[in-house]
């Protein structure tokens, strides 16, 4: 069966902070799983010498996107130059209201909190709410056709983080329930989700990493989620290991990536799982994949996608060192690589999706957003 590339980073962003579910409940974590060690506070030398140039280089990054948002005059982030990007609004304007929620701002506080305010109603007025509609739930916008159910995946992690910041809490519960719904009715038999809002035999692990992200977000901002949704999720994850330690696109398949490696052990790591054998083969074919492709001489197709799911999975891992072995050489990449106006530019998404995805790796250590606390 044919594989479409992730869309993201399957964020962000999607990660989430890592704690246990109910007790009793499934996907309650394993004996074996520990919980992580007390952390080291995000401005330790350990990270980072010295983080003003990171924030710089963050605050100008987030004065882009509030920016760019005022160009298209709905609250949503525009695609940008080129015409053969592609339209993903839905997709790219929850990644763009993550990174300013990262960044310090909510919709009522902080330099960029009408930015913040003007993406969640964006979300909002593009939620389906018609009690007979099919597709209750799902958060799209017309001509949309590469969001799908990734888009949805962000939009409603995007409406998770920000439930516990807005006064319209109870208008983004609302839209934030249905969205849930729509996600735990379309799971598939095997575990996962596939791009279409509906029940499907198909299935694909960045897309489920993405809903599975968003279901724990959504509990945690208060939204009731079936545990057992949860348990056939990791399920999902844990079958699609390989014997290299990495994770494939999908059950089944012997493609992989260091990047959907990263975002199954950062969704592993919030359900619950922080060590273990799988966590620790995983974290094995990461430096194992960067070391090979080092010599190779390679570069990631998917760098946005990857650089964000790796600063997760070390970020939430239990053995901090992990973090800052990896993160300072990213850091310092990023800033090398940020264009004079703030942004970033990706060929295949445009500045808006490149400049929201480098702004939530370079806020995590600042963990301002809830998702992003160890």
């Amino acid at each position: 069966m044919a594989v479409r590339a992730p869309l993201s980073l399957a964020l962000l962003v999607c990660g989430l902070a890592p704690s246990t579910w109910a007790d009793g409940a499934p996907g309650k974590p394993a004996a074996q799983d520990t919980p992580p060690p007390t952390v080291q506070t995000p401005q330790t030398p350990s990270i980072s010498k010295d983080r003003r140039a990171a924030r710089r280089a963050l605050d100008r990054s987030l004065v882009w996107l509030a920016t760019a948002q005022k160009t298209t005059g709905d609250g949503s982030f525009p695609r940008g130059e080129g015409k053969d990007l592609e339209y993903a609004p839905v997709a790219i304007t929850s990644l763009g209201a993550l990174a300013l929620m990262a960044g310090g701002s909510s919709p009522t506080q902080g330099p960029h909190h009408n930015a913040v305010a003007q993406a969640v109603d964006y979300l909002l007025v593009h939620t389906d709410l018609s009690p007979a509609s099919p597709t209750r739930g799902f958060i799209s916008a017309g001509g949309d056709e590469t969001s799908l159910m990734h888009g949805h995946g962000f939009a409603t992690l995007a409406l998770a983080e920000a439930l516990g910041m807005s006064p319209k809490g109870e208008r983004i519960r609302a839209a934030l329930t249905a969205a849930v719904d729509l996600i735990q009715r379309t799971q598939g038999s095997a575990g996962g989700w596939f791009y279409k809002p509906k029940r499907q035999s198909e299935h694909e692990g960045s897309l489920t990493v993405c809903l599975l992200q968003a279901l724990r977000s959504a509990r945690e901002a208060g939204v009731h989620v079936d545990p057992a949704v949860i348990a056939r999720a990791v399920g999902y994850l844990e079958k699609s290991q390989l014997e290299d330690g990495s994770f494939a696109y999908q059950i089944g398949s012997q493609r992989s990536s260091v990047g959907l490696t990263a975002a199954a052990i950062s969704s592993l790591n919030a359900t619950g799982k922080y060590g273990g054998t799988a966590i620790a083969r995983g974290v094995d074919a990461i430096f194992k994949g960067l070391a090979q492709r080092e010599e190779d001489g390679a570069t990631s197709r998917f760098p946005f996608y990857e650089r964000l799911y790796l600063a997760q999975a070390f970020w939430q891992h239990q053995d901090t060192k992990l973090f800052a072995r990896w993160y300072p050489t990213a850091e310092k990449d990023l800033m090398r690589l940020q264009d004079q106006d703030g942004s970033w530019f990706d060929p295949r998404f445009g500045r808006a999706y490149a400049t929201a995805m480098n702004a939530l790796v370079l806020a995590m250590p600042d963990t301002l957003l809830p998702a992003f606390q160890r």
